[in-house]
């Protein structure tokens, strides 16, 4: 069974999934902090894939980004990084980037050393859902990885039914037509969007994205799906501070309500 679907067994709602660019804040961070979230009791653990051109995210992923750019990080570093991966992480791990990087590296090799190196599942905002039926979900498929769709409040009822068809782990709620870490707190318009694809009962879970950042925020976004991503906050907290402690203690306080 694919570790996505596990952990939503394991784990009825309030799923924390968080996301870190690789490469960030130093160059072979990538596997300590995997780690540590792993340590921390994050459910799901999305690494992003730093490329020149971040077009849905904000400035704080797109500098950290630049930064693991600068370092030199890139794709067949990352997987040799990611090599003892499943020596010390339990949970789903899914790579989160452009299409444009992975096209170069080769779209099947890519997914070999995936499949290698214990990865679950790909995000991937501007894969077109027609190239992934025509063109990549046999490769997926054959190296037992899911791809995960996004959809937007701009997202019409026919698009999200399709996406429910063709995907697997969960769906990605983007809450707002904004960038990453644009926003903070939930907006009532993003309360009646949420309402909106609670009420159309699609048979994959759902998490939902952008904007999450505090208990208070995660607990609202889980009242309507089941369970939410944190970004740009993760990123922001790495540059002050990425020891095992630190990233303990945010999990910790996004998960338990303050006193």
């Amino acid at each position: 069974m694919n570790r996505i679907d596990q952990a939503f067994i394991d784990k009825k709602d309030h799923l924390l999934n968080v996301y870190f660019t690789a490469g960030y804040p130093t160059l072979n961070d990538t596997l300590d902090i995997a780690r540590s979230l792993n340590d921390a009791g994050a459910d799901l653990i999305e690494i992003g894939l730093p490329f020149s051109d971040p077009i849905a995210d904000g400035p704080t992923i797109q500098e950290s980004s630049h930064v693991a750019l600068e370092n030199g990080m890139t794709l067949a570093l990352l997987f040799e990084q990611l090599k003892d991966l499943r020596k010390t992480v339990q949970v789903p791990v899914l790579l989160m980037g452009y299409i444009n990087p992975i096209l170069q590296f080769g779209f099947e090799a890519f997914c070999k050393k995936c499949q290698e190196v214990g990865v679950d599942g790909l995000i991937l905002p501007d894969l077109p859902m027609y190239e992934y039926e025509e063109t990549y979900k046999e490769v997926l498929d054959q190296y037992g990885l899911y791809n995960v769709f996004l959809i937007t409040p701009q997202t019409l009822g026919e698009r999200i039914t399709k996406i429910d068809e063709l995907s697997r782990g969960f769906i990605y709620m983007v809450s707002s037509s904004s960038t990453t870490g644009a926003k903070s707190g939930i907006s009532e318009e993003q309360i009646a969007y949420f309402e909106r694809i609670k009420a159309l009962n699609l048979k994959n879970r759902k998490l939902i994205g952008f904007g999450i950042s505090d208990h208070a925020s995660f607990s609202k976004a889980c009242a309507y799906a089941d369970g939410a991503i944190v970004g740009s906050a993760f990123i922001k907290l790495l540059a002050e501070d990425k020891s095992p402690a630190s990233i303990n203690q945010y999990i910790q306080q996004l998960k338990t309500p303050q006193s």
